[in-house]
């Protein structure tokens, strides 16, 4: 049986690790045709997204069988643990999941996935996504994925009700107002800003970044071409800690995202900062009352991330992963993902009518506005940096030095900067 002989040592132990993830496959029939699709998506909206793209693949590539290796739970990170043990010990999924752009560049270095740039030029998508993806998805001159949607990272949040209840009746665009605004929150009692552990720590510095950097010198950061040990960085971090004064304190390094999505939801928060995914989540949980706009102070920057899929080296069924890519990258094929999953098509020819407001108006700035990587979700950098970053702020969460975690950061890019 294919599971038990090609994944018999790694995943079980890893498995073992994992009680109650959905770990390995759910249908390990194994033959030929089967094509072993690797991903955390295992419920929810991401669920959904996913269950439209296999239908998808279904009509177009009906000679072969989907095989679902979903590994539940950590927003990724036990998946990505089950991934590393396979990878190390060459017994690759068909085709696993990961963030396009910088997050692939370990792959890469590793040897471990394969040349997708024939495929793009066979199958039209070099024309069909914009050309700021595709420098982003390019390394040396190669393209190694095929994105199946776009996030915005940079949006927030709000409870429109508590926003009345404090007097507000317009969205800040600037840092300063929007501080005005946390001021009117926390008078009234309620969180100002709710925030939660880790990664989402980084999301909201990387906003405040952008607002004191501008795209350009944003994307520097991660190019070398903006210093880390700049005034404008300096200035960046001043008002992360600003911000920090306004957030649940007491819980943030311990809440997930859904867990401060609630504080908004409950109307015990005024914001919160999140991308687009929320969205979804916030329609699936039945709560209407909320708004969305740019982060203040990022203006028309439209900071992007995307989950996409790779032809992994020594994959068994090379022909039907190709199939799931071509139907990944496929105008119908991301129609049935995204209407499900709450993002937006990585191609600039879909349809925005087939999707709901919310989406139509993120369609729309994805074409005419400002492009910029997130690091968090592996865009703009390197898994080991995302890493050296996340630690940095949650230490900073921690003990607020202004000095150590500008240090951190200027040691971190010093690392990893080009790698």
């Amino acid at each position: 049986m294919r599971t038990s002989t090609r994944m018999a040592g790694a995943l079980a132990t890893v498995c073992a690790l994992l009680a109650g993830a959905a770990c390995g496959t759910d249908d390990a029939g194994g033959d030929s045709k089967d094509v072993e699709v690797f991903t955390w998506w295992a419920d929810g909206g991401e669920k959904a997204g996913l269950d439209g793209l296999v239908a998808a693949f279904g009509t177009d590539c009906a000679e072969y069988k989907f095989v679902n290796g979903a590994i539940a739970g950590g927003a990724g990170s036990n998946a990505k643990q089950v991934l590393a043990s396979r990878l190390s010990q060459a017994d690759p999924p068909d085709t696993f999941q990961a963030h396009a752009g910088a997050e692939l560049i370990d792959y890469i270095n590793a040897g471990q996935i394969e040349d997708l740039s024939d495929e793009y030029q066979q199958w039209g998508l070099t024309n069909a996504f914009p050309k700021g993806l595709i420098d982003n998805l390019t390394v040396d001159g190669k393209i190694y994925s095929v994105p199946a949607n776009i996030h915005r990272a940079n949006v927030l949040w709000s409870n429109k009700s508590v926003l009345t209840a404090a007097g507000i009746s317009k969205d800040a665009t600037t840092l300063d107002g929007f501080f005005a605004d946390l001021e009117k929150l926390k008078a009234k009692g309620v969180t100002p800003l709710a925030l939660g552990k880790d990664w989402t720590q980084l999301m909201l510095f990387e906003v405040v970044l952008i607002s004191d950097l501008g795209p350009a010198q944003f994307t520097g950061l991660w190019n070398g071409q903006t210093p880390w040990d700049s005034p404008e960085v300096a200035k960046a971090i001043d008002d992360y800690a600003r911000l920090l004064t306004y957030t649940n304190k007491d819980t943030r390094d311990t809440f997930d995202w859904t867990d401060a999505e609630k504080l908004l939801i409950d109307g015990k928060a005024g914001y919160q900062l999140m991308g687009d995914w929320e969205a979804a989540d916030l329609d699936a949980k039945q709560f209407t009352g909320y708004a969305f706009s740019t982060f203040p102070g990022n203006g028309t920057t439209f900071q992007w991330l995307a989950d996409s899929f790779v032809l992994p080296k020594d994959a068994k069924n090379t022909e039907g992963t190709k199939c799931w890519l071509k139907t990944v990258g496929s105008a119908a094929g991301q129609k049935a993902f995204n209407t499900k999953k709450g993002s937006i098509p990585a191609r600039t020819d879909a349809d925005s009518a087939d999707y709901p407001s919310y989406q139509q108006a993120a369609m729309a700035d994805w074409k005419t506005q400002t492009q910029v990587p997130s690091c968090a979700h592996g865009a703009a950098c390197s898994q080991g940096w995302q890493g050296a970053l996340g630690s940095a702020m949650g230490k900073f969460s921690s003990d607020g030095d202004k000095a150590a975690l500008r240090t951190a950061l200027v040691a971190a890019a010093k690392q990893f900067v080009g790698k």
